[in-house]
């Protein structure tokens, strides 16, 4: 059986510790982006609650993940699945152009696909 890579992290909010996580490794990251990742996910678990992660898949594309405590009972899984798509709607630019960047300084694919 073939096993499954995990994800690579690009960031990641925590309203339980209200911190904010930003992977090193993509360092290389305009600070703009940067920052805007940031407002982005602390907003959203201000917002929703419980953890909000940014990730790559290992092809590059975007993942975008929240999930709660299971004893919080303030969480509502309903709006939370919303708000992510609300995002990724208002994100999209954003998020093609972090897929480009993994894949051609991560992945190191020499020509990535257009959009």
């Amino acid at each position: 059986m073939e096993k499954k890579e995990k994800p690579t992290v690009l960031c990641a909010s925590s309203a339980y510790e209200a911190k904010y996580y930003f992977n090193d490794r993509f360092a290389a990251l305009p600070p703009a982006v940067q920052s805007e990742l940031r407002i982005l996910c602390t907003l959203f678990t201000e917002e929703v609650g419980g953890t909000f992660a940014i990730s790559f898949e290992n092809d590059g594309s975007v993942i975008l993940e929240t999930a709660s405590a299971e004893d919080d009972f303030y969480y509502d899984e309903v709006s939370s699945a919303l708000m992510i798509g609300a995002v990724r709607k208002k994100r999209q630019q954003l998020f093609a152009q972090l897929e480009l960047f993994y894949r051609m300084f991560i992945l190191e694919v020499p020509h990535a696909p257009s959009y």
